[in-house]
């Protein structure tokens, strides 16, 4: 056992963490949409206007804030109008992108917003850029978001929908670096101000508009795009990272049978998010010195190679204790970062890549990851605090950091989250609390074999336990297990 210490003041706040930061992504692609969110209205499966009502409540339960649809890659490709009117008329496309499949296009404008507001999150919309038109989005912002009597918000209401939705976070254009187009930064900033010279305010809405950003460590087209926007042109751009624990896209690793070694690559992979955000933050204030334009990791988590028998278009991989410390480790650098990070968004929620979620027929299954965000919900809307941690270092020829942690404050109850990375020591963390009396703790811990997951079988496998902890004279006393997860409630 290592002894871990670490101080705490609850004083000293470094930035609001926006709920936004625990946002999901949710793409036209494998069975994220369909069989995964959506059903339709004549399955047996439990289901409300066709989303299943299973999925809807584990979404409320993590208090999702905001939801990225209809891509990714996808989006690019996308035309709305597809997906408005009589589901039995509308077009069936091609998915190009993901395996080639048929895009019946039944989950389409109204099915997404409709699914938004069961949850109660926010609509987070990718707009097409790549193949489409300036026309064509603006089209769709005014069928969406006017309570005028303009032909589009008739025919929105033709549609079933009187009263216009409301929509505030729009992204224009995604990876237009890569699939969204082989753009270079130049022209992409050129064609984003076009873009979003005519994505219009309507009914009160004042759209928070994000720009394409960079593709991990490129710094060129950070610097690039930054030269030639502002504040009145964008809120916030975007950055895209995937941990790939081989370091190569060819042959990615399992996402279920790893070595200690690919354990700590993955580790060390996901923590290197860190330094992105500090980089191009730093190109970002030589022009935006007053901190007007947030950066918002709209796609991040764990990138393996598929299931074994899975179509490889369709992403679908398992996810284990190795995923839930990654998530927490990516999580509390987010929050530390809240100055500058306004949103992030996990690729993606259900049954592709690092989800919360994996179904199976009638079946749901909570993955590893969705019980992270569960417990750190509390983290939502808190002050970012100041958290010094006297850290180890764990690993053979791989060294990184032993405990990763954050800590809020809000409505005077701190949320402290840490998860420890070693895979065989346990961490006995002694935190000194200054700038605030507390005397109550409640903990729970996530915390299982570094190969444990839940599937079909054995659901409950990796699920939150409740962790012993100790508070006296403002000082936190806890053992975390060997990999694992926790989080402290304190008052």
């Amino acid at each position: 056992m290592k002894q871990i210490s670490m101080l705490l003041n609850a004083k000293d706040k470094r930035g609001k963490v926006k709920p936004e930061i625990y946002g999901h992504f949710a793409e036209h692609l494998g069975s994220c949409i369909y069989d995964g969110i959506y059903v339709g209205e004549n399955s047996d499966i439990p289901n409300t206007a066709g989303v299943r009502n299973d999925v809807i409540e584990a979404f409320r339960q993590i208090k999702m804030p905001v939801l990225r649809w209809p891509g990714g890659c996808f989006a690019d490709e996308y035309h709305w109008q597809n997906g408005i009117g009589d589901k039995a008329v509308r077009p069936r496309t091609v998915n190009n992108f993901w395996g080639g499949v048929i895009e019946t296009n039944a989950f389409g404008t109204h099915e997404f917003f409709n699914m938004c507001e069961q949850i109660g999150c926010q609509p987070y919309l990718a707009g097409n850029l790549g193949s489409g038109s300036i026309k064509e989005l603006a089209d769709w912002l005014e069928y969406l978001t006017f309570d005028g009597d303009s032909s589009l918000a008739c025919l929105r209401r033709k549609n079933g929908r009187e009263k216009p939705w409301k929509l505030k976070y729009l992204g224009i254009g995604n990876e237009n670096w890569g699939g969204g187009g082989n753009m270079r930064p130049e022209y992409y900033a050129d064609e984003y101000r076009r873009y979003q010279n005519f994505s219009r305010n309507f009914s009160g809405d004042s759209l928070y508009k994000i720009a394409c950003g960079p593709n991990a460590d490129d710094y060129r087209w950070t610097e690039v795009l930054m030269q030639n926007i502002n504040k009145w042109h964008a809120s916030g751009i975007s950055l895209h990272y995937y941990t790939v624990p081989s370091g190569s896209w060819e042959k990615k690793g399992s996402a279920t049978s790893f070595t200690d070694e690919e354990y700590y690559k993955t580790v060390s992979s996901a923590l290197y998010i860190e330094e992105l955000i500090v980089r191009h933050g730093e190109i970002m204030s030589r022009y935006d010195k007053n901190g007007d334009i947030s950066l918002i990791v709209d796609e991040w988590g764990c990138w393996y190679d598929v299931e074994e028998g899975t179509n490889p278009g369709f992403l679908y991989q398992q996810n284990t204790m190795r995923d839930a410390v990654t998530a927490a480790c990516s999580l509390n650098i987010f929050n530390r970062h809240s100055h500058r990070v306004a949103m992030a968004n996990l690729a993606q929620a259900v049954n592709v890549l690092q989800s919360l979620i994996l179904t199976r027929g009638a079946d749901m299954v909570k993955t590893p990851t969705y019980h992270v965000f569960d417990m750190f919900k509390g983290h939502q809307g808190g002050d970012n605090i100041y958290l010094y941690t006297e850290n180890s270092l764990d690993g053979k020829d791989i060294k990184i950091p032993m405990i990763n942690a954050s800590a809020t404050i809000k409505d005077g109850v701190i949320t402290l989250t840490a998860a420890n990375c070693s895979l065989y020591d346990s961490a006995e963390l002694v935190c000194d609390i200054s700038g605030i009396d507390v005397n109550s703790v409640s903990a729970q811990a996530l915390t299982e074999e570094i190969h444990a997951l839940n599937s079909f079988d054995n659901p409950e496998r990796v699920k939150p336990q409740s962790l012993s902890a100790s508070l006296s004279e403002n000082r936190l006393k806890s053992v975390l297990p060997p990999a694992s997860v926790a989080s402290f409630v304190i008052r």
